[in-house]
């Protein structure tokens, strides 16, 4: 085999470990130097917790706390045209968004429970189900910290590593381990990476944050083309099942969709694999400036063959066998409704209003799930929940249950396909409000298109900066808030509109970004206006296909732009 060439050394150093050596090139580098962001905990524990708000220096509250999951909120009534102007400590209120880490998105119903209790009794209620399984709960209090940790931990559940420069949670299949058409079960190979690699000094000081999904359901249901790292059940012809492997995906301001290295995984190596990657990333990530530290503009430099290349050679230390591709997903990945499991029972699927419930509801849904017989929940990379090994017999009365309180197995289109970040409400960098435009968007729209009862699920993404965490640029019809003009020439909170975005999915092969129009903004008041409009032109303009209809997306791409304004 003919090996790729060596990309050319950059003219200037690029804070490269492993080239350049670890002098830092900026101040997030020097503060990660000066300290690494674990040994944080100590101080929460025993100084920050005593002595409050006031007592924690700028390196640690702005950088270090973020090792564990906690991030200083938005000061209320401060408005979006003031985000960029201000200090972070004219930004920041004196309270915390605590976010729980959940693995796979796996959760007992004492889990649920006991993030619930946490929700009411120290978050004021508030809890949000992110696209990343995780669960984020606002105004908390560093001197509760300790009591948190301490009630999470006794559960198995923990906030370690939920942010900052370091792995962050492993998406997995919601479904992992029941579903009948599943290829692989990918449960032991997340718990092996979060055993061997959770918390480990020597992988908590990345170039910059490290998202991995694994999955082994034919739905492709973790987004594995936007993470760093992604491991895909494919099914090898010659050495049966195991992982088609990922690299370099992410969005953000700069998107970049992953790339196959064509390398198959045997599902026993994922964890030493992954560990590969990681250290690859750290040692040879730039470091210089935090727009260029992701992993991808260093796939982008290398290319695939050269990445393979040095993960085998440098840090794995054998070769991976070619694999194949994954096939086109086979349904819907948000696992919404009511699905048989492979042992008869059923799990169901909700949906919540883009993300938000409440630490009441949270443990109502305990409480429910246990009294249907089923003592286990997942949550998914869609905002959603599931309640697992539900018996046949008790069904109906999880469905109904679980509408009761604001989540709904039976949702309209909008209700299913609508995501949502967490805004101006809570966020340093947001600019303009997203749950509550994305709330009354949906509940508008239901009534708006109540005329169109077959429509598909049309994907609506809203995010309140340009940063993406709503996944702007593989929706339908993504929403990156920003200011805009009314029709009066006032200027007011809006959105740029991206549109025909999307992953792979049952309605196409690839994964594709959406495109922009110039000049394309909607007002936040106008969204449910917007929507309505274009996707009534869709429905008019659309194509027969020999399986169907022309998905949104498709027609997105190919219509004229003043079918789109």
């Amino acid at each position: 085999m003919t090996l790729p060439s060596t990309p050319a050394r950059a003219s200037r150093p690029n804070g490269q470990w492993a080239v350049d050596g670890h002098a830092p090139l900026n101040p997030n580098e020097v503060v990660k130097a000066a300290d690494n962001g674990l040994n944080v905990r100590d101080r929460i524990e025993n100084v920050y917790a005593a002595g409050g708000f006031d007592s924690i220096p700028a390196d640690d509250l702005r950088g270090r706390l973020r090792w564990w999951g906690l991030y200083t909120q938005r000061k209320p009534g401060i408005d979006g045209g003031r985000t960029a102007t201000l200090e972070p400590h004219e930004l920041e209120d004196r309270y915390f968004m605590l976010r729980v880490r959940i693995d796979g998105g796996a959760l007992t119903t004492e889990q649920l429970r006991t993030i619930g209790a946490i929700s009411t009794e120290f978050g004021r209620g508030t809890a949000d189900i992110t696209d990343r399984q995780n669960i984020q709960i606002h105004w908390i209090r560093v001197e509760d910290v300790p009591e948190i940790w301490r009630r999470l931990e006794a559960v198995g559940l923990s906030t370690t590593e939920t942010a900052g420069d370091v792995p962050r949670v492993i998406l997995g299949s919601p479904v992992a381990g029941i579903a009948a058409d599943e290829i692989l079960d990918p449960t032991w190979a997340i718990g092996e990476i979060a055993r061997r690699y959770l918390g480990d000094p020597e992988l908590a000081n990345l170039p910059r944050k490290f998202k991995t999904a694994i999955t082994g359901h034919p739905s492709q249901d973790v987004q594995h083309q936007i993470n760093d790292i992604a491991f895909v059940a494919v099914n090898h012809p010659e050495l049966g099942p195991g992982f088609d492997l990922w690299v370099g995906g992410a969005l953000s301001v700069a998107p970049r969709l992953g790339e196959r290295l064509g390398a198959f995984v045997r599902e026993e190596q994922v964890p030493d694999v992954w560990g590969a990657i990681t250290s690859l990333f750290r040692d040879y990530g730039y470091r210089r400036l935090r727009t260029k530290a992701r992993l991808k503009f260093l796939l982008a430099d290398w290319g695939a063959a050269w990445f393979r290349t040095v993960l085998q050679d440098e840090f794995l230390g054998y070769e991976l066998p070619d694999g194949p591709p994954p096939p086109r997903p086979t349904r819907a990945g948000d696992h919404v409704g009511v699905h048989a499991q492979k042992d008869g029972r059923f799990y169901v699927g909700a949906a919540p209003y883009v993300g938000r419930v409440s630490g009441p509801a949270l443990t109502a849904v305990a409480e429910l799930a246990d009294a249907a017989g089923s003592h286990r929940i997942r949550l998914t990379p869609y905002q959603k929940l599931l309640v697992l090994d539900v018996p046949a017999d008790q069904v109906a009365a999880v469905v109904t249950g679980l509408r009761a309180h604001g989540l709904e197995a039976e949702p309209s289109p909008f209700r299913q396909s609508t995501i949502a970040c967490t805004g101006i409400e809570f966020c340093k960098f947001a600019i303009v409000e997203t749950k509550a435009t994305a709330i009354r968007a949906i509940d508008s729209l239901d009534e708006r298109l109540m005329d169109q009862p077959g429509l598909a699920p049309i994907s609506l993404h809203i995010n309140g900066c340009p940063n993406s965490c709503a996944r702007i640029q593989t929706a339908d019809i993504g929403l990156k808030g920003q200011l805009v003009m009314d029709d009066d020439g006032a200027q007011v909170p809006g959105y740029q509109v991206h549109l025909g975005g999307g992953l792979a999915s049952p309605d196409r092969d690839e994964a594709g970004l959406g495109r922009t129009v110039r000049g394309l903004k909607v007002t936040a008041d106008g969204v449910p206006e917007y929507v309505e409009r274009v996707v009534r032109r869709y429905v008019a303009d659309r194509e027969s296909t020999p399986t169907g209809v022309e998905p949104f997306g498709a027609w997105a791409h190919r219509a004229a732009e003043e079918a789109l304004l």
